[in-house]
């Protein structure tokens, strides 16, 4: 069914409607069809930015490079402080999409993903509306419960048990995706609250909302329940097909269409154009990242010449992938990037 915008802000004086009214409601996105229909391919390949232990020249240089060959969208890791480490530099997600925003024109701009207890949900909204106002409908806002204690405790954060901060994930894609399209709004759940909420101007779409996280019993059934796009950590890549059926699953019995959510992937992908030199870049990789971007050897890891490369691309095709967030393996992870959109992407591209 189509979202439509109530004719008329409950709860609002008349004045008032009328002044929301000089601002064009976001465009709904009929049934659960989430991404933008200028895009045009089945398949969607983003980028993360350099955002650790990076500058924001670097940043910014990577962005307009990932936008001028092609990439979809480029993203950004909501942090604190520094991964692993808390004392390597990083910039700080929101401000950083902001500014990216400014300095590119068609990518879109998400996080993966932002943990509720950062923010406020509600102001969390408002400021994906601001930004998707700004920058013409390109904001997707990724949540996700949060992991890294250290982090909340070093700026004055709660960090809940796991089940609290479930909770309020799950609270937290509720009153988001309710903000954006229900003047008026007044919320009261265990976690927040909102009285009479109406953020103005609103989204110049009704947002994208991704949910990343690959537990089973709780934060997948959150997706199932408001998610358009469920992303598989790079630590679950292995088991993406798995995944992929327990989210199906799930959405049959939320009463969803399991096809309306889009599935996404995380992942690193390194590229060569010479066998001879795959295996060192194996070895360095696994030195560097030690799994935490998942097996890089697993029967999904993406690596390899960029044949081997695309095949792996389309593995994950066909287990229902059909989103895909890379990590790219370098200090310049612009000249990876080069050599993926000149020579895999094209191969996805002809299709659509």
């Amino acid at each position: 069914m189509e979202e439509t915008r109530p004719a008329r802000v409950p709860g609002v004086c008349g004045a008032w409607t009328a002044t929301l009214a000089h601002w064009p409601a976001p465009r709904m996105i009929a049934g659960r069809a989430t991404w933008r229909a200028a895009m045009g391919a089945d398949v969607h390949f983003g980028v993360t930015l350099p955002q650790i232990s990076r500058t924001w020249e670097e940043a910014k240089a990577a962005a307009q490079e990932f936008e001028r060959l092609g990439f979809d969208s480029v993203w950004v890791c909501d942090h604190l402080l520094g991964v692993p480490r808390p004392e390597i530099p990083i910039l700080e997600s929101w401000t950083l999409l902001s500014a990216i925003g400014a300095v590119t024109e068609r990518v879109e701009l998400g996080t993966l993903v932002t943990p509720p207890g950062f923010r406020n949900p509600a102001h969390l909204a408002k400021i994906v509306a601001t930004l998707d106002r700004i920058t013409g409908g390109r904001v997707v806002p990724g949540l996700g419960a949060g992991w890294n204690r250290q982090e909340f405790v070093a700026y004055g954060y709660d960090f809940p048990d796991t089940r609290e901060r479930l909770g309020r994930l799950a609270e937290a894609a509720e009153l988001m995706t309710r903000a954006w399209t229900e003047p008026g709004l007044t919320y009261q759940g265990r976690y927040y609250r909102t009285e009479n909420l109406t953020i103005a101007p609103p989204p110049a779409r009704r947002p994208p909302l991704l949910i990343g996280g690959g537990g089973e019993q709780v934060t997948m059934r959150v997706a199932a329940r408001f998610a358009d796009i469920w992303n598989n950590p790079a630590g679950h890549q292995a088991h993406l097909g798995h995944k992929v059926q327990v989210l199906r699953d799930h959405c049959r019995v939320v009463g969803r269409e399991p096809d309306s959510i889009r599935v996404s992937q995380q992942c690193l992908v390194l590229i060569t154009e010479r066998e001879a030199d795959v295996e060192p870049m194996l070895q360095r990789a696994e030195q560097l990242f030690g799994g935490h971007m998942g097996d890089v050897r697993g029967p999904l890891a993406i690596a390899g010449t960029p044949e081997a490369v695309a095949e792996r691309i389309q593995r994950h095709i066909d287990l229902g992938c059909t989103h895909f967030v890379i990590e790219f393996f370098g200090r310049d992870t612009r000249v990876p990037a080069r050599l993926f959109a000149e020579t895999v992407m094209p191969r996805f591209r002809a299709r659509s």
